[in-house]
């Protein structure tokens, strides 16, 4: 069953740009990362990147919430889309826990799980809005 009509059409439009925002803020997240990474563990001389990689990170998962609520409340028939980000939200929630623990703990070994979740969390990212075009 799909989503017919122009409130399905704006319902759909609004989800992508949703979830196309979140995977701008995803993708910048690999960026302000590679900033502070390259300071080799100097925590204090990276420490403005690392703040601005963190509040990426409650963007990215404000942005997903809501195209999650624009999921469930105006695309329930679309299992895929709501289901997807769902996923997206529950992976952003692990990563940013994570990603706390290794800023706030200190547990860097934690890193080698860190960075390729957030590998995963692109793929969805990318996925959802491209998904979310396609007519069933």
């Amino acid at each position: 069953m799909s989503t017919s009509g122009a409130t399905g059409t704006r319902s759909t439009t609004s989800f992508s740009a949703l979830t196309g925002l979140a995977s701008l803020a995803i993708l910048l997240q690999g960026l302000w990362a590679g900033i502070f990474l390259e300071h080799d563990g100097q925590r204090d001389a990276a420490s403005g990147w690392i703040d601005v990689h963190a509040r990426g990170g409650e963007v990215a998962l404000v942005l997903a919430v809501a195209a999650t609520v624009v999921a469930l409340w105006r695309l329930r028939p679309r299992r895929d889309l709501w289901i997807g980000s769902l996923v997206l939200v529950v992976l952003l929630v692990l990563e940013s826990y994570l990603g706390g623990l290794i800023r706030d703990d200190g547990k860097d070994a934690l890193t080698a799980v860190h960075i390729p979740l957030a590998m995963a969390i692109m793929a969805v990212s990318v996925w959802l809005p491209l998904r979310a075009r396609s007519r069933r």
